[in-house]
Parts: C-alpha cells; sequence; structure tokens
C-alpha cells in the first residue's frame, strides 16, 4: 500500500541573544531548561497517535538557533522521531543553525544522526549591517561555519540573506549577493527585511534608515538576475536553489502536505484541520504529553479555506497551480471560482495560463501580495 506523504517539524525555541528584527518564539535559555524542553519534546512526540498510512518525506528543526542543543539532546530527539514515525530513505532533513554555534563535533554528529540539510543563518556579509541587526555574529564567523560544514561532508547547504536593512544600498546587496554564491551553496534564501510589531526595530522604524522603496524594488528585482549568473534558479518567491536543491520541506508547505509540529507554538495541518501548541513554557512542559491539552488554537478548514490556500500558497512557486490539480481536488475549475480576477491578471500581464498551469510573471511577482489578496474569497 503507498502511504501518504508527511512532514514534521520540531522548534527549538532558544537564542543566545534574540535580533532586534525577530518576532519569532524565541529566547535565551539555561542548560537546564534545555533539559528540560527535551524531556517534554520526547513525550509530545511518543504521545502521538500511530500513523501508520504516513511516511515522513521531510523534518525540520527550525527555531530559535537548534544548533545550540547539545549533541546528547538532540540524539535523544532524532532517535524518539525515528522510533514513532516511518521515515522514507529519501527524506530531507533539515537542521537550522547560527554562525558561531557550530562545531566540527557537532556537525559530525548531526550527520550521523541523519540530517543531510543544514540551514545557515548569515543575514548579511557585511560587519556593519549585523550590528545594526541586532545579529551575535560576524562575517568571519559565517564563513568558518559555512567551511566547517562543508568540510565536514554536508552537500546541501542554505544560506539566509537579508536585504533592504538598515543603511543598505543597492550596491552593498548586490556586494553581499556576489560573495555569497561565490561561495556555491546549494541553496539560497533571499528575503526583505519586514518590520514587525513587537519588536524594536518597529519601535524605532522612523530611525532606522531605511532603503526607499525603488531601491528595495530595485533589490527584489536583480536578484534574479544576478543569482542566474552563479547557476541558481527562483523557485519560490524568495528562494533560489541549483538544480535538485530547492528545499523540499518548504514546498510541502507551500503544496499543503500535510505536518505536524512539536515543541513549543509549533504547527501542524492534518486532515484539513490547523492547530498550534502553545506558547506558554510552563504549560508546555507541564502537559506536553497529553497532545490535545496542549492546542492553544484548532481550526478546521472549510472547502473556501482550502481553495484560498491552494491558491495563495501555490502562487507562490515559479511552477504555479495545476488546473488538473485543481479540479481533481476540489471537484471544479479555476474559471468557476476565479475567472474575472485570471482574466484581469492575465490581460494586464501579472499572470499567465500555459500548459494547464496558471503562474505569476516576473511583473506580477514583484506585487504579488497585492495579487494574492484577490484569491480570497
Amino acid at each position: 500500500m503507498n502511504k501518504k506523504e508527511l512532514e514534521l517539524y520540531v522548534h527549538i525555541p532558544f537564542c543566545v541573544k534574540k535580533c532586534d528584527y525577530c518576532d519569532f518564539l524565541s529566547f535565551s535559555c539555561s542548560d537546564e531548561a534545555k533539559v528540560s524542553y527535551t524531556r517534554a519534546l520526547l513525550k509530545e512526540i511518543d504521545s502521538q497517535p500511530d500513523m501508520e498510512d504516513y511516511q515522513v518525506v521531510s523534518i525540520f528543526f527550525g527555531g530559535g538557533t537548534p544548533s545550540l542543543m547539545e549533541i546528547d539532546l538532540m540524539q535523544k530527539i532524532t532517535e524518539q522521531i525515528r522510533g514513532k514515525f516511518h521515515i522514507s530513505d529519501q527524506a530531507e532533513i533539515t537542521l537550522e543553525a547560527n554562525p558561531g554555534t557550530l562545531t566540527m563535533e557537532k556537525l559530525q554528529a548531526y550527520l550521523q544522526m541523519g540530517f543531510n540539510r543544514i540551514s545557515i543563518g548569515c543575514q548579511s556579509l557585511s560587519n556593519t549591517e549585523l550590528i545594526r541587526l541586532g545579529r551575535i555574529h560576524t562575517a568571519e564567523e559565517f564563513y568558518e561555519s559555512f567551511l566547517l560544514a562543508r568540510n565536514a561532508g554536508f552537500d546541501n547547504i542554505n544560506v539566509d540573506l537579508m536585504s533592504a536593512l538598515p543603511g543598505q544600498t543597492f550596491e552593498n546587496w548586490e556586494r553581499n549577493l556576489r560573495e555569497m554564491a561565490d561561495l556555491a551553496p546549494e541553496h539560497i534564501s533571499a528575503y526583505s527585511l519586514i518590520l514587525e510589531e513587537r519588536t524594536p526595530f518597529f519601535q524605532k522604524q522612523c530611525d532606522l534608515d531605511l532603503p526607499d522603496e525603488d531601491t528595495e524594488r530595485l533589490m527584489y528585482e536583480k536578484t534574479q538576475d544576478i543569482l542566474r549568473e552563479y547557476g541558481y534558479h527562483q523557485y519560490e518567491i524568495s528562494n533560489y536553489a541549483k538544480a535538485g536543491y530547492e528545499c523540499r520541506h518548504n514546498i510541502g508547505y507551500w503544496k499543503r502536505v500535510p505536518y505536524l509540529g512539536f515543541g513549543l507554538g509549533a504547527s501542524s495541518l492534518k486532515n484539513e484541520e490547523r492547530y498550534s501548541n502553545t506558547s506558554d513554557w510552563k504549560e508546555y512542559l507541564k502537559k506536553s504529553d497529553r497532545p490535545e491539552s496542549i492546542k492553544k488554537s484548532c481550526e478546521k478548514l472549510s472547502r473556501k479555506d482550502q481553495i484560498e490556500e491552494y491558491m495563495i500558497l501555490g502562487l507562490r512557486m515559479n511552477c504555479g497551480v495545476s488546473e488538473k490539480d485543481f479540479s481533481g481536488q476540489f471537484g471544479c475549475t479555476f474559471d468557476d471560482i476565479y475567472h474575472d480576477v485570471i482574466n484581469k491578471y492575465v490581460k494586464t500581464g501579472y499572470m499567465q495560463r500555459t500548459e494547464g498551469k496558471i503562474t505569476l510573471t516576473r511583473k506580477g511577482i514583484s506585487v504579488s501580495n497585492i495579487i494574492m489578496a484577490d484569491f480570497i474569497l
């Protein structure tokens, strides 16, 4: 019997220091807190109902900074997962890491645990920009961490870069991109800075000296051209990869593959139900062996919700959305629901409809948020 695909996400909320732009669920902690959290994670994983009909095709350890965890704690978590779920032999298993938190001993241990992809949060190769962001590492520490990962044997490395930073010019951004591409990571995630509420950056945005809209747009539009020179293709709004190294875990999210999230505040999607764990530290530690009791929110997705998500998430990818797949899932055509919206954007050159697919054009990608808002029913 063919098993259904399933993805797993494990949230490690610990950081050395929270960055000034970050609104993720993360904080500094003691060694004792790491041990307590690991114990709670193991209980949550173990208490999951059996899922014999599913095969895990990707696992993602995110944070926070998972690479802050001691090796023995990571081993316990990965062993618990392997004992509980059927993991595909070809599963993509990713670890997020920050420069300055990696050692050769850790990296070799990660490989032995089954990790085959590492994602390093660089954000910038300019020490001036890193200081402005409140990052704890230097560009030199990033280079050291990258080379350690490569020398340890990782042949699938992603690097995160951010544009539109305080005081950043287009020339600064291009220099960051080219210097990173010269290192030849298999994948580059290139995001624009977003000012999130409840962050220090949001509170002091008037004093940040951010690039103007034209410069920010130029940074985004030229990223594809610059990275293409180095053999990268854009396969999603903010993601670029060498052939065969697209992030399978994220593609699963965009294609609405079921996923289970473990840990503080982690989200899950299964049987068209979306739910998330509590973000309360004490509650999670106390009740993690009872999955139902740590659910903070639970939403049964309606057919309308599913259609909206299919379109909005699918249009993020350069391959777009499939008319055949849409009809198979929802029993109707694009035109039954979105005829006017699609025609409007095709006529104005923001979308194209070819070979049974609808995709955003390059012109459309640059204003994708506005377009996707029109797909909310």
